[in-house]
């Protein structure tokens, strides 16, 4: 999924958590309506004055109860549908719905003197829908919202205000009006670049996630967490570049005859058995299982994050998969340098150890068979560990290499 439809998705669902809150705040405000009018019903000045209003007011708020609950169905139903609401449509919605505090103005000057609604606790109102504009992630509608909001409480106030000498008229003089009105636009403002921020760190988010499936994707599952985190933190390409590697190749001795009475089922589980030790063992001793092949794998010690000790780290991890494994195993190490990045195109890329030590380590571990050990290591690794008690078997051709190499037995 790209950047731009994530975050569709995620403005679609921030939009319906917005509608959410607006149905809820309008139910708690037609409660309160009621509360108070209950409260206030004998007082010298009443909450509201009439039955009338009180129906007025608490059928607008069902109206607009309906209409954010419809909303919300919808914008549910084009989330399923992978679709986001056309520009045009959330800026309407965003007209009709900061209205509501205008609309407010308007019902209860039929009840009060309207300087004194405008100081009211209906034009607060403005404010709430300009802080849940943030939701929208769309610093547009936010200062959409906001200049919405002064139009209106400027238009009003210019209004009711006109030819009246009371005290709330005189604090509704055009100076206090245009700076109440600049506060509501940059209170959008603000709003809107707070919904940037939202949008940002949204943005970060998404691209973490894209790193951590990348990481994933190249190395598969035989990766520890610790591996992943360090990769993160080196950039969005894991580039091919020599490194020094110690490479260890296992293998399942007399694997054929061990299965031969075995049903697929039973052959499945030895190998999962046999691999998740395996996986186990060599992420917490920090390698990385590169692949499996069939009855054995080959892992890397030192690539693509090197631990300092890497042969050290190998031969403790053979000798532990020697100890825990309930099959007999053959192990074989080398190291030396090798060429580790990722091969492949831009639709599949696999992360790759090439090199002599690769082959070496290879034909290190089928010499097991000859020798009748589990590990046989090189004079490459010993000499980078300390304390190792192997027994040295002297220069040992072999296959495909011509000059021979000192292989000692561990195991």
């Amino acid at each position: 999924m790209s950047f731009e439809a994530h975050l569709s998705r995620e403005m679609v669902g921030s939009e319906r958590l917005r509608v959410t809150i607006l149905a809820a705040s309008f139910a708690l405000i037609a409660l309160m309506v009621i509360l108070f009018t209950w409260l206030f019903r004998d007082s010298p000045v009443p909450f509201l004055r009439s039955p009338d209003a009180l129906r007025g007011i608490l059928h607008a708020m069902g109206g607009l109860i309906a209409y954010e609950l419809w909303v919300r169905f919808m914008l549910g139903h084009m989330m399923r549908r992978g679709k986001a609401p056309p520009a045009a449509l959330r800026y309407l919605n965003a007209l009709i719905e900061t209205s509501l505090p205008s609309l407010l103005v308007v019902m209860l000057t039929r009840e009060f003197e309207p300087p004194a609604v405008l100081l009211g606790p209906a034009v607060f109102l403005y404010a709430v829908f300009i802080v849940l504009s943030t939701l929208r992630l769309d610093f547009a509608l936010s200062a959409f919202t906001g200049l919405v909001a002064a139009v209106q409480f400027g238009a009003l106030s210019f209004h009711y205000a006109t030819g009246s000498d009371s005290v709330f008229a005189r604090m509704s003089a055009p100076n206090f009006v245009l700076a109440k009105a600049t506060v509501l636009l940059l209170s959008g403002i603000v709003a809107g670049l707070v919904a940037v921020q939202l949008r940002r760190k949204i943005r970060r988010a998404f691209r973490a996630q894209q790193e951590r499936e990348r990481v994933i994707s190249a190395f598969g599952q035989q990766v520890s967490p610790q591996i992943v985190d360090e990769l993160l933190k080196q950039g969005p390409e894991i580039v091919s570049r020599r490194s020094f590697v110690c490479v260890m190749f296992m293998d399942i001795r007399n694997f054929t005859p061990l299965v031969e009475n075995r049903s697929p089922e039973e052959i499945v589980a030895l190998q999962n058995e046999v691999f998740g030790t395996a996986v186990e063992v060599v992420n917490r001793h920090h390698g990385v299982i590169n692949q499996f092949l069939g009855d054995g794998f080959m892992a890397t010690f030192g690539a693509p994050i090197s631990s300092g000790n890497d042969c050290s780290n190998a031969l403790a991890a053979a000798r532990e998969l020697i100890s825990k494994v309930k099959v007999r195993v053959g192990i074989g190490l080398h190291a030396g340098e090798a060429v580790t990045g990722n091969v492949g195109s831009a639709e599949r890329k696999q992360y790759s150890v090439t090199g002599n030590v690769v082959i070496l380590a290879s034909r290190i571990e089928q010499l097991n068979k000859d020798f009748d050990s589990q590990l046989l290591v090189s004079s490459e690794v010993l000499e980078r560990c300390a304390g190792h008690g192997a027994t040295a078997l002297g220069p040992v051709h072999v296959k495909g290499r011509e000059q021979p190499i000192e292989i000692y037995k561990v195991a």
